[in-house]
């Protein structure tokens, strides 16, 4: 009897372990280096560091991978011209739709879309009067990226690029902007199941 149920365990456990190798799920979050970019008399394109946060889910194919995300980013990026300096701050939901190929057992190659929904951003000046402005926000933006991953155990690592394709403000108080937020991504997420 107890022979019976240890194989009876064991079986479970290998189940389980195959389906997890099959579909995972997980947290994931990170940094990224963010840029915008603006014309007519302005200078700078200030990098800014931001962060996200949110969930992955990874479905294995016998030669690819599928991973789509959902992520909350905080990003932006600083200019000038010859009198203010202008801090921007944008707030968006980030839906990347990754495929990929598995090199060897640890390395991942990834490339695919990513939709980007701007849910808040703040154009901050520093005049005698610090005052703020919200852009207008346009519909859902659209990128790419790419990139690669390591996966050690339940441990996922992406170093991504990401280019714009379209632009998410494209101006501002009769300012030109361009604002397709190329950036390099690090991310860290941890499979659960």
């Amino acid at each position: 009897m107890r022979k019976t149920m240890i194989m009876v365990l064991l079986m479970g456990l290998g189940t389980m372990q195959a389906h997890a190798q099959i579909f995972s799920i997980g947290p994931k979050f990170g940094i990224s280096q963010g840029d915008i970019r603006v014309t007519n008399g302005f200078q700078g394109d200030q990098s800014k560091i931001g962060y996200h946060l949110g969930a992955f889910a990874r479905i294995n194919l016998p030669l690819l991978f599928f991973q789509p995300e959902l992520l909350y980013t905080n990003t932006g990026g600083a200019f000038r011209d010859n009198t203010f300096q202008y801090d921007v701050t944008f707030n968006r939901l980030d839906i990347p739709m990754m495929v990929g190929i598995k090199a060897g057992s640890l390395f991942r190659l990834q490339a695919g879309p990513i939709a980007t929904y701007l849910l808040d951003s703040k154009i901050t000046s520093n005049d005698t009067q610090r005052s703020s402005m919200i852009p207008p926000k346009e519909d859902f933006t659209f990128g790419l990226q790419a990139g690669i991953g390591i996966d050690i155990g339940t441990l996922i690592v992406d170093l991504k690029y990401e280019g714009g394709l379209t632009n998410a403000i494209s101006s501002h108080t009769q300012v030109a902007t361009d604002q397709r937020q190329n950036q390099v991504i690090l991310s860290m997420g941890f499979r659960l199941f």
